[in-house]
């Protein structure tokens, strides 16, 4: 029972891996876009949902991360919004979990054979010459004799991070919203914990941010990437928290 255990436990794990996030390591898919044209450096960062204030205590989490992922980038923090070149609006969340079925194949264990051994045993030693009597026995031996085919079922959430920017020099000329670059992340895992993963997933997309990938792309990172120790010392501005 406990080597039917391990079997489904290794190809459990190996599934989970192929998904998205088992901190420490994360698998993440980015799709990113933009205009082509110019575009100033400095931001501010709003919330993408009109739904959440400005004080929104994971809002103000999430976009100390994004701080620190764009000036790590080559952005830097506006002084106010009047003298922002572009407006970054943060957008994340995490998805209802979604079931999945896999196909894996158990070992059935029994017996396989058997094994003899011979014992010769004195019994008598009567006239000099020893009388024996020879005894075999036979045991039993076990291992795999076939397989049986099972389905397994896991439960995974999708985390979604958008980086939506406009041109606030437009804006502040036209009042038209002018949409300059759009930067998505997303990862799934079991857990479905935004707050782990967060930092990760803006990590693997740093050099995306802003860029256009011409299609979704694939990157794999853990917490021993050099980057992570540069991105948890990177200062976060005061304004526009």
């Amino acid at each position: 029972m406990k080597k039917n255990l391990s079997v489904f436990l290794m190809i459990f794990g190996t599934l989970l891996l192929g998904t998205g996030c088992l901190a420490p390591k994360c698998e993440v898919n980015i799709d990113s876009i933009n205009s082509g044209q110019p575009v100033g450096k400095q931001y501010i960062i709003s919330p993408g949902d009109k739904n959440i204030p400005l004080d929104n205590l994971q809002f103000l989490e999430y976009a100390k991360y994004t701080h620190r992922a764009l000036q790590m980038k080559g952005f830097a923090p506006a002084t106010s919004p009047e003298t922002a070149d572009i407006a970054v609006y943060l957008y994340y969340a995490v998805s209802a979990p979604t079931e999945h079925q896999y196909q894996y194949s158990e070992p059935v264990y029994g017996q396989t054979g058997f094994s003899t051994s011979r014992m010769r045993t004195p019994v008598d030693h009567r006239g000099g010459q020893p009388t024996y009597v020879e005894t075999t026995t036979y045991s039993p031996t076990y291992g795999v004799v076939g397989y049986t085919e099972r389905t397994g079922t896991y439960v995974l959430f999708t985390r979604f991070i958008s980086l939506n920017a406009f041109d606030m020099v437009e804006y502040r000329k036209s009042h038209n919203q002018k949409q300059v670059w759009k930067t998505e992340i997303s990862s799934s895992d079991p857990s479905g914990d935004l707050r782990k993963a967060f930092p990760l997933m803006l990590m693997a997309a740093l050099p995306y941010l802003g860029e256009n990938t011409g299609s979704q792309l694939t990157v794999k990172i853990d917490d021993s990437d050099p980057r992570l120790q540069a991105f948890w010392n990177q200062p976060v501005p005061v304004y526009g928290k």
